[in-house]
């Protein structure tokens, strides 16, 4: 096995890290708290944490970026030294990151912030970490983001023809046998005036979409609906999303949307398949599988998603981020059986997802954490921003049906950016 490499920042073996964790009153907003430059944020609804500086940065590449990483951080953890005077989930030593969705090409990154601060409930700390113990920061608002110039959309007819032509290919190929599903992504440039300050979005999507876990790692961000894996003390919990439709506006016309969409045998199918990924998985780390028989509608603002959360018990030592390695890529970003269909994705795809559709979140030292899947997301470049949107192709899929449901998943980011 070769050492990950580490481009930028610090590289094995881990540093000496010294991290104190103080409770605070409450600052407000945490978004609020960010400056500018190297932000990191996981929050859903208020709760959640936000980061800044770096006192440690590592990236990794290849199939054993996941094992690389966890073994960094586990070397990490196990060099430094800790006052912990909180004890929630979160607290201590915390890592930010965000992987590759596949092996080759692609970069991953783990982020240790100078500062964190976090609330979960009523409780609020700052932590602090660096080479020796210094005095807490003085939290308060930071200057307000502005907002982006006149965005411009590079959405031509021509790459929404080559995508619709991708997905009926998929669903020749799923008739034909061989596999049962495959997700397709497709993506969307936009420019805009000046640099991006990503705060900007990171606040609209909070606000707009707050049951959402809204994020930001190295210029990746969004708010996504599909929790991976949790682990918190020993109860391993991931949200399953698959299965959408575009909400109309209309209360009454949604309803019956909604319920027209846990009825649909194409989309219970593809639901289906990606329930049974998450769940054949998590049961060789779990015990006490608890797998509803039925998903339930997850409402949100502009789609309708069938939903189901599987729920199980730790039975070994593996970390949050392990877990979400052994359950990475899901057939709800890949497809079933996942290795067919991920060599599928690189053939029709026709472009690098970078960090689309992976794993993003946070652990700490204890191995607790959150790992999200990076959707409803979008990639700061040099030249603006890159939005994706995915959606699984099944047998019966149609290709009209499909791209419309892809404008629909672009739209949190796209509005957030306005």
């Amino acid at each position: 096995m070769t050492d990950a490499p580490a481009p930028r920042g610090l590289a094995a073996p881990a540093p000496t890290l010294v991290t104190r964790t103080r409770g605070v009153e409450d600052p407000g907003a945490l978004l609020d708290l960010l400056p500018a430059d190297a932000a990191c944020a996981w929050l859903r609804g208020g709760d959640g944490l936000v980061g800044w500086g770096e006192a440690a940065r590592v990236e990794f590449a290849g199939a054993d970026r996941f094992e690389a990483a966890d073994r960094w951080w586990r070397e990490a953890t196990e060099a430094a030294v800790v006052r912990d005077e909180v004890g929630v989930p979160g607290t201590g030593l915390v890592c930010f990151g965000s992987f590759a969705f596949a092996d080759e090409p692609g970069r991953s990154i783990l982020v240790v912030p100078e500062v964190v601060v976090g609330r979960r409930g009523e409780t609020v700390w700052v932590s602090t970490t660096g080479t020796s113990l210094g005095p807490a920061p003085r939290l308060r608002p930071t200057d307000a983001p502005r907002p982006p110039g006149d965005l411009e959309v590079d959405d031509d007819a021509a790459g929404r023809d080559r995508w619709t032509g991708a997905v009926a290919e998929a669903v020749s190929r799923i008739e034909d046998g061989g596999l049962e599903k495959v997700v397709l992504a497709r993506d969307v440039h936009a420019r805009h005036e000046g640099r991006l300050d990503v705060r900007w979005p990171l606040r609209r999507l909070a606000e707009d979409y707050p049951t959402c876990w809204t994020f930001h790692v190295d210029g990746l961000f969004g708010a996504t609906p599909e929790m991976l894996v949790r682990l918190e003390r020993g109860l391993v919990t991931s949200r399953v999303l698959a299965g959408t439709i575009q909400r109309s506006g209309d209360e009454v016309r949604d309803l019956s949307l909604g319920a027209a969409l846990s009825r649909s045998s194409k989309d219970l199918e593809e639901h289906e398949y990606a329930v049974r990924s998450v769940a054949d998985r998590l049961a060789a780390h779990c015990t006490s599988m608890n797998v509803p028989e039925r998903p339930f509608v997850l409402e949100l603002p502009n789609v309708l998603h069938l939903a189901t959360d599987v729920a199980g018990v730790s039975s070994d030592d593996a970390s949050a981020l392990r877990l979400a390695a052994a359950l990475h890529p899901s057939a709800a970003v890949g497809g079933t059986p996942t290795e067919v269909a991920v060599e599928l994705i690189a053939e029709l795809e026709g472009m690098d997802r970078g960090r689309y559709a992976g794993p993003v979140g946070w652990m700490d030292a204890r191995g607790d954490g959150e790992w999200g899947i990076a959707l409803r997301s979008a990639e700061v470049t040099e030249e603006g921003v890159r939005l994706f949107a995915g959606c699984g192709i099944v047998a019966g899929s149609r290709p009209e049906a499909e791209l419309a449901e892809s404008d629909a998943k672009l739209v949190p980011v796209t509005d957030a950016l306005s």
